[in-house]
């Protein structure tokens, strides 16, 4: 029987920026998945009564909470911004290899000013009484 050849292995693969972008939306979009775990927590101890809802008011405020939120927070900007880079690939657009390495920066930097515009909005801004 004549052997057949292999599939290459991922060492053959050079680090792309392509793949490195691919990748982290992927971790982001799994980490929202994880995510939701708290809004579901959230919503049911509203829905359970103003008892469970002050105790989960106290765990949800907790500090390790809130490095999880931020963590969240960046998840959801790179996520939302490498997906509107798909988007605008799946026009047939930015597909050249500088065009995509461009594009790349662009969504680092984008998603980093996102996610700090709603880190600012949600711990600095309007939603917290002076």
């Amino acid at each position: 029987m004549p052997t057949r050849p292999l599939s290459p292995h991922l060492s053959v693969y050079k680090f792309k920026y392509t793949m490195v972008t691919s990748i982290l939306n992927r971790f982001a979009g799994a980490a929202l998945s994880a995510g939701l775990l708290l809004l579901v927590y959230w919503l049911s101890a509203v829905a359970g009564g103003e008892r469970s809802q002050v105790r989960a008011g106290r765990i949800l405020s907790l500090p390790v909470v809130k490095l999880i939120y931020l963590g969240l927070i960046i998840a959801f900007s790179y996520h939302l911004i490498a997906g509107v880079r798909h988007l605008i690939w799946d026009t047939g657009r930015g597909l050249e290899r500088n065009q995509a390495r461009r594009s790349a920066w662009v969504v680092a930097a984008a998603s980093l000013a996102l996610a700090l515009v709603i880190v600012y909005c949600a711990w600095f801004g309007a939603a917290h009484p002076r």
